[in-house]
């Protein structure tokens, strides 16, 4: 594994810090106004960490949207600092749709992924699985066959059973409802179940477009321009997701190749760490953006899923914001292995004990993970989490700082954080701090990769 090596980072006019290699070669070039720092000693606003422009839709990337996505170039960047050639396998304990194990497959490292969520490990399944593009072909063809033909007798599946999903008629007009049964019916016949996921994540983001659901909202939400889903092309949505992600699965087979793996697994990392998938220090290098805080006040994963997963008859699907960190509200008082963390939740039970519980309750779950986590890495091996920072109450909780001690607490050494601006990420313009329905704030503006080596 690569050590932390002392870097140097020139100062330019407009105050952003840009990251030089610590070399003769390049030092001779800085100016005066250059300052040394020792990495594990410094936490700096780095630009190169921004990707203003940076295209995050790349290879399988671009199959499925989903909220607060970590952008491919972040996981990229990551490895390429922490990672070498005896680099053989990642664990993203909070896997969402896969980025990090994708650029992992990128590189030929395997990937080892969890999450709770049925739709997000669908995706990530799906982004991470290398399918024959000419029996894929095959399929693509047939289904555009079938395409045609059910628009010709749309009446005989009038009368079919719809999956069981909530309040149906208020998301969904009668006529998308039976469009989108027929393609259900075309789905569930495939006999290949690589295939068959391929076609359930285009599915997935067809039924969301092709839905009454306010596009711009993570959370259910009507739009009330419900008029113009009415006469909806389907179809048409269901085509172009499939050949966008064929595009996307070509580039990603040419660069990945047939060596590496990616493994998906549905366990809670809070509760535990199947012995069965690993032994203690078994992975080399632990990548993950895990959630900033409970989905009821933060970003509701469960809500943006929910009718994706009833559709596809995915159960609990709407369980599922309950089942992740801070789900279930703890009526105990817990001391953590973090102190400025005790000292947070001191300040915002002053203001109100109750939202405090819903802070304990997620990082008592947070601490449990990491916990469970740490026993996974190999020693000398990177964990590298990229969290931020959000307000409750009216108090700063520094998630990147908590998230540091949580790791020191479990013999690991702090070697440094990297901020960066959130250009691009897809999150919600305002949450719920307080928890009171109408009262938002706005969301970070920024995120910290944390970076911690076990000792």
């Amino acid at each position: 594994m690569k050590k932390p090596v002392k870097r140097r980072y020139n100062i330019d006019q407009k105050n952003s810090y840009k990251l030089i290699s610590n070399n003769k070669k390049k030092s001779s070039k800085l100016k005066e106004n250059t300052v040394s720092y020792l990495i594990r000693d410094t936490k700096l606003l780095d630009a190169s960490w921004d990707f203003k422009k940076a295209n995050t839709k790349e290879f399988t990337h671009c199959f499925h949207s989903y909220p607060a996505m970590m952008i491919p170039q972040i996981a990229r960047k990551i490895l390429d600092l922490f990672t070498d050639k005896s680099t053989k396998l990642l664990f993203d304990p909070f896997c969402g749709t896969g980025t990090s194990l994708v650029e992992a497959n990128l590189r030929g490292i395997d990937a080892i992924g969890t999450d709770l969520n049925p739709l997000a490990r669908l995706i990530a399944k799906s982004k991470t699985t290398k399918l024959d593009i000419q029996v894929l072909d095959l399929f693509l063809h047939d289904f555009i066959n079938y395409f045609f033909s059910i628009s010709f007798q749309l009446d005989q599946i009038h009368n079919s059973i719809m999956p069981n999903v909530r309040n149906i008629d208020f998301w969904f007009s009668k006529n998308v409802q039976y469009k989108l049964r027929a393609l259900l019916d075309y789905i569930e016949r495939i006999n290949d179940v690589d295939i068959k996921n391929f076609f359930k994540v285009a599915f997935s983001e067809t039924v969301r477009e092709s839905s009454f659901v306010k596009q711009s909202e993570f959370k259910l939400v009507k739009s009330k321009e419900i008029e113009s889903k009415d006469d909806i092309d389907v179809f048409g949505i269901m085509i172009s997701k499939l050949s966008r992600n064929k595009l996307g699965l070509i580039d990603f087979l040419n660069k990945a190749g047939k060596d590496s793996i990616t493994t998906i697994y549905d366990f809670n990392t809070v509760k535990n760490i199947p012995l069965s998938i690993f032994k203690p220090d078994y992975v080399d290098i632990i990548l993950s953006s895990p959630p900033y805080g409970d989905s009821k006040t933060t970003v509701a994963y469960g809500q943006y899923s929910r009718m994706s997963n009833e559709w596809l008859g995915y159960s609990e699907a709407n369980q599922v914001d309950n089942l992740l960190m801070g789900g279930k509200r703890k009526k105990h008082h817990h001391i953590f292995k973090s102190e400025l963390l005790n000292d947070v939740i001191s300040d915002i039970q002053r203001r109100d004990k109750e939202r405090a519980r819903d802070v304990i309750s997620f990082y008592e779950d947070y601490e449990s993970s990491i916990n469970n986590i740490s026993l996974t890495l190999k020693r000398k091996g990177y964990a590298c989490f990229v969290v931020g920072n959000r307000t409750v109450k009216g108090i700063n909780i520094p998630n990147d700082r908590i998230t540091k001690e949580l790791f020191v607490g479990n013999n690991f050494e702090y070697v440094e954080t990297f901020i960066r601006n959130i250009p691009n990420k897809r999150m919600p313009l305002r949450n719920s701090p307080s928890n009171i329905v109408g009262d938002t704030a706005s969301t970070m503006k920024n995120e910290y990769v944390v970076i911690c080596r076990k000792k």
